[in-house]
C-alpha cells in the first residue's frame, strides 16, 4: 500500500501546528490599543421626546335638535364665523304654522277667560241678591243653595280658563324656540373645520342629534396632545419648556410649554403613556388641527456640569487569561472574548469609570447625575477636566 500522500498531510499538518505555536508563544501575547475621550465640562440639557398630534384648545360639534330639510347653509370649510352667527337653516312652513296655530290658541284662551270672568261676575250678583232675599224670608233656602253651587262652578271654571291660558302659552314659547332652533348658529368665535351638510338634505334628530358643523376656537392659539412614556412622565411638570417639529416644516422648531399632565394613564399595544398637554402659539397660522409633531421637552438644564461619555459608562477591559490556564488547543485558538453588559445610566448611582494613566487602566469610583444620552453628569468621584477616560479599545498592530 503507498502511504506518500497521507505522509505529506501529516508532515503539512505537524508544520500548521509549530507556526500557530510560535504565533500564541513566541510572537508574544500582542498589545491592546485604548481609545480615550477627555472629561470636559459644558452644559448638559436633558430632554424627553414624545409624539402626538396638534389639536384646537377647543372644538364644538355644532347639530341639530330638529328633524327637517335644510334649506341653506351660510358657510363652507375655513369659514370664520362668530358666536351666533347663522351657519344653516331648516325649512321652517310647519315650524311657522305652529306657531301660528298655538298663537290662535292662547287668544282663544285669553277669550275664554274673559267669558269665564263675566259669568263669574253675573253669579255673583245672583248669589248677593239670594242671600239678601233670603234674609227678607223671600227666598228659600233651596234657591241660596242653587245660587251658591252656580258660583262657585262659575269660580271653577275661570280657574280652568285661566290653566288653559298657561297651557297655550307654553305650547307657543316651546313652538317660537323650535322655530329659532331652526337656525344653526355658531356658539363660540372661531374657523369652520368640517360641514357634513348641503342644502336639500333631511337631518333626522333622533337620541344622537347628527354632526353638521365642527368649529375650532381661534386657531393662532393651539395645543399639542403628546403621549409621554410612563419611564420619563416623573421627571415631566406643568411649565417646563419645549420644542416640536412637524413634518410639514421639516426644517423648523417651534416652541411650546407644558400645560399639564394627565394622570389617567394610555395603554397602547402592551405601551403605557401619559398624554401630556402643550400650548403653542400659531400666530402664523402655520400649524393645523391634525398634524403629527415630535416633541423635545426640556426636563433638566445644568451649567457647567464635568461631563464624561455614556461610552465611558459602559465599558470594561478586557479579562486576560492567565499565561498557564487552559490547554494548547485553547490557546492556539483562543476562545471570543466578552465585554460586561451594558447598564443604563441612572442618575444618583455609584458607578466606575477607567481612566488611561501611564498606558495602562486605573479604575475610578465615581458617582454620577442626569444624563442627556450621549453625556452624563459627574457629580462625585476623583475626576478631573482632560482626565483620559477609556471608552474602547482595539488590538494593536503586530
Amino acid at each position: 500500500m503507498r502511504r506518500g500522500p497521507v505522509r505529506w498531510i501529516a508532515i503539512g499538518l505537524a508544520a500548521l501546528a509549530l507556526a500557530g505555536a510560535w504565533w500564541v508563544f513566541g510572537n508574544g501575547s500582542g498589545t491592546v490599543r485604548y481609545v480615550t475621550e477627555p472629561v470636559t465640562r459644558g452644559d448638559l440639557t436633558v430632554i424627553v421626546t414624545a409624539t402626538g398630534a396638534i389639536q384646537p384648545t377647543e372644538k364644538v360639534d355644532v347639530s341639530s335638535e330638529l328633524s327637517g330639510i335644510v334649506r341653506k347653509v351660510f358657510v363652507d370649510y375655513n369659514s370664520t364665523v362668530t358666536a351666533g352667527q347663522e351657519l344653516a337653516e331648516l325649512d321652517t312652513d310647519k315650524l311657522e304654522a305652529t306657531v301660528d296655530s298655538s298663537r290662535a290658541r292662547l287668544a282663544a284662551a285669553k277669550a275664554a277667560v274673559g267669558l269665564a270672568q263675566a259669568t263669574v261676575t253675573e253669579k255673583q250678583r245672583v248669589l248677593e241678591r239670594k242671600r239678601s232675599l233670603a234674609g227678607q224670608q223671600f227666598a228659600s233656602v233651596e234657591d241660596l243653595d242653587l245660587a251658591q253651587a252656580e258660583y262657585d262652578r262659575a269660580v271653577a271654571s275661570l280657574d280652568s280658563a285661566r290653566a288653559d291660558v298657561g297651557v297655550a302659552q307654553a305650547e307657543l314659547e316651546l313652538a317660537e324656540t323650535d322655530l329659532q332652533k331652526a337656525c344653526i348658529c355658531s356658539p363660540i368665535d372661531g374657523v369652520v373645520l368640517t360641514r357634513d351638510v348641503d342644502p336639500g338634505q333631511t337631518v333626522a334628530s333622533s337620541l344622537q342629534a347628527p354632526v353638521l358643523f365642527s368649529i375650532a376656537e381661534d386657531l393662532t392659539q393651539m395645543e399639542l396632545r403628546v403621549d409621554v412614556d410612563e419611564a420619563d412622565v416623573g421627571q415631566v411638570t406643568a411649565g417646563q419648556t419645549a420644542s416640536f417639529t412637524v413634518d410639514a416644516f421639516s426644517g423648523r422648531r417651534f416652541p411650546a410649554s407644558i400645560r399639564y399632565i394627565r394622570y389617567a394613564s394610555e395603554t397602547i399595544q402592551g405601551v403605557v403613556t401619559y398624554k401630556a398637554v402643550l400650548d403653542i402659539d400659531n400666530s402664523e397660522l402655520l400649524l393645523r388641527p391634525g398634524m403629527t409633531a415630535t416633541a423635545e421637552i426640556t426636563v433638566n438644564e445644568i451649567d457647567d456640569a464635568l461631563l464624561i461619555p455614556n461610552a465611558a459608562l459602559r465599558y470594561a477591559p478586557v479579562a486576560e487569561e492567565e499565561e498557564d490556564s487552559g490547554s494548547f488547543v485553547d490557546r492556539l485558538l483562543p476562545r471570543p472574548r466578552f465585554r460586561s453588559a451594558s447598564k443604563p445610566e441612572e442618575e444618583g448611582r455609584n458607578r466606575s469609570v477607567w481612566v488611561l494613566q501611564e498606558g495602562a487602566p486605573r479604575e475610578v469610583e465615581i458617582v454620577t447625575g442626569a444624563s442627556d444620552g450621549e453625556f452624563t453628569e459627574v457629580t462625585g468621584g476623583a475626576l478631573e477636566p482632560g482626565d483620559p477616560v477609556i471608552v474602547d479599545e482595539t488590538a494593536a498592530d503586530r
